[in-house]
């Protein structure tokens, strides 16, 4: 069954879907989109990492995600804004995984994948990876859901519940990680963050419970995944971009749905 690169491809966009819908709810309540955004770009220095000491791309794109994540974390509340800290630090990211990146004399590097993802050439062993991390992202949140959402609600309620926010706060980070490092080959560097948000931003508006909106934003991601490459493989369009379209589109569907319901 996994010799047909269009399955292969449909089994990785929805292991990536799993575990970025529900992550991508607490990033919209939070409204840490930007952080995702920087995480993902650090991704690409990951990538040069991984190529220049030989080791494999998701653990070269995890480790540098994960030390973008603390150092954010670290530096937030100590001079600067969030949206200033973040827009230095996504961006210089980006830049030196470029550079370092053009030092890699005789490593033949398919820049536009690592940027805009390679779905179509996902293997087993991709499979494995995608799964392997997306099911670890979704047990941490089945863990740590009802202490992620009182924090998310209010740190001062966290506390006074036993529950530390800043604890809370490096959970949600490292799942955070763990998805950039695996959707990096679905969807690219460029494009993880939309998967995070545009799924559970377009069920906020058809979602009573947060439970639910979880669960919303889990089928939009996997309509998304799997119309996005029927789209793609008809019209012979970019596959990483398509899935994303049909995101968006699906995402002005439920914002339009919302307004007519209040006229």
């Amino acid at each position: 069954m996994l010799d047909d690169f269009l399955i292969r491809a449909a089994l990785a966009g929805l292991g990536v879907a799993l575990a970025a819908a529900p992550l991508g709810c607490f990033v919209v309540w939070r409204r840490m989109a930007y952080f995702g955004d920087a995480t993902a770009h650090a991704s690409i220095l990951g990538v040069a990492v991984a190529l220049g000491f030989g080791i494999s791309i998701f653990t070269g794109a995890l480790v540098v995600a994960l030390l973008m994540a603390a150092t954010v974390s670290t530096l937030s509340g100590r001079g600067y804004a969030m949206d200033t800290l973040l827009g230095v630090l996504a961006h210089s990211a980006l830049a030196f995984g470029l550079v370092a990146v053009s030092f890699l004399s005789g490593v033949r590097i398919d820049l536009m994948g690592y940027l805009f993802g390679d779905i179509l050439a996902v293997g087993t062993g991709d499979l494995a990876v995608i799964w392997g991390g997306a099911l670890l992202v979704v047990a941490m949140l089945f863990w740590r859901w009802q202490a992620l959402l009182t924090t998310t609600i209010s740190p001062d309620l966290a506390q006074a519940s036993g529950i530390d926010p800043r604890r809370e706060q490096m959970v949600l980070t490292l799942a955070l990680a763990l998805v950039v490092a695996v959707a990096i080959k679905v969807v690219g560097a460029l494009l993880i963050a939309a998967m995070l948000i545009i799924p559970a931003a377009a069920a906020r508006p058809l979602a009573t419970t947060p439970e639910r909106m979880a669960g919303l934003a889990v089928a939009i991601a996997g309509t998304s995944v799997l119309a996005g490459l029927e789209v793609s493989f008809v019209m012979d369009t970019p596959t990483g971009p398509t899935i994303v379209c049909t995101a968006a589109l699906l995402f002005a569907a439920t914002s339009t749905l919302t307004v007519f319901k209040r006229a």
